[in-house]
């Protein structure tokens, strides 16, 4: 039987060419996301063997939403080899604005309970398996704060803090807990910036390398590793000169932008 992948926010972007990738190495899918039609369309596009993928239907940010589909997924195909809390959204954000709050409020909801929310279900049947592999999708932007991206910058930095909390909670367990964090890769989430994007990765050699890196159980990595150079010196910035370097950046769309 082939090993098995989760993968949440799978009708586009990283999710599908994480999708893609695993399918290429022989893994069966399970794939999920609000538009199932995007996924059924796409997966009879790259001829996807019917007897090697099932789509699930979820609002990660609705939490009784994706435990139920993570639940299916067990009854349905068994104790995923590698699940990918991939699923998130990226909208800029003003404190000074009483929408706004909301934007933050939602955007917590999906990139990080709907994160915890993935993993639950999965934790105790792996953990009894004693193997797999938990995968957080972080961001560079979680590295150090950017002006107009409170929401994202601030959820991002809240899943690389949960997912070292869980690797430390599953160290003994044999299940790993991988945190990835992209920089700029070429998806439909970032063609919208109105800055520059350093670096910019397309989304299948992101796909490849974060394969690598799931494969050999690295607990953390920025991709691509420039982008984690670039974060690296500016954390080591003091403050008012990293204030100064982003002085009158472009700031990311807000929700009334889009």
């Amino acid at each position: 039987m082939s090993p098995l992948i989760f993968v949440t926010g799978a009708s586009s972007g990283i999710g599908q060419a994480l999708a893609w990738r695993y399918y290429q190495a022989g893994f069966s899918l399970a794939l999920v996301a609000r538009r199932t039609d995007d996924i059924q369309a796409w997966a009879l596009k790259q001829g996807l063997e019917p007897s090697r993928y099932k789509i699930y239907s979820a609002d990660v940010a609705v939490v009784d939403s994706i435990v139920a589909a993570t639940v299916q997924c067990l009854a349905s195909q068994g104790v995923p080899d590698v699940v990918i809390a991939n699923a998130g959204v990226s909208i800029g954000m003003d404190s000074a604005v009483r929408g706004d709050l909301d934007v933050l409020t939602r955007t917590f909801a999906i990139n990080n309970v709907g994160l915890a929310a993935t993993f639950h279900a999965f934790i105790e049947p792996m953990a009894r398996r004693g193997s797999g592999a938990l995968v957080g999708i972080g961001s560079v932007a979680g590295i150090r704060g950017l002006p107009g991206h409170g929401a994202y910058c601030a959820s991002k930095a809240a899943v690389i803090g949960y997912c070292e909390s869980l690797r430390g909670e599953l160290r003994d367990s044999g299940v790993k807990v991988v945190t990835i964090c992209p920089g700029y890769i070429d998806t439909p989430l970032t063609r919208h910036n109105r800055y520059s994007m350093p670096f910019l990765m397309q989304a299948d050699v992101f796909a490849d390398k974060a394969f690598d890196t799931i494969s050999a159980g690295d607990s953390y990595r920025v991709i691509p590793w420039q982008m984690g150079v670039v974060a690296k010196a500016l954390r080591l910035l003091p403050n008012w000169l990293y204030d100064k370097v982003l002085s009158g950046r472009a700031r990311k769309k807000r929700i009334t932008d889009v």
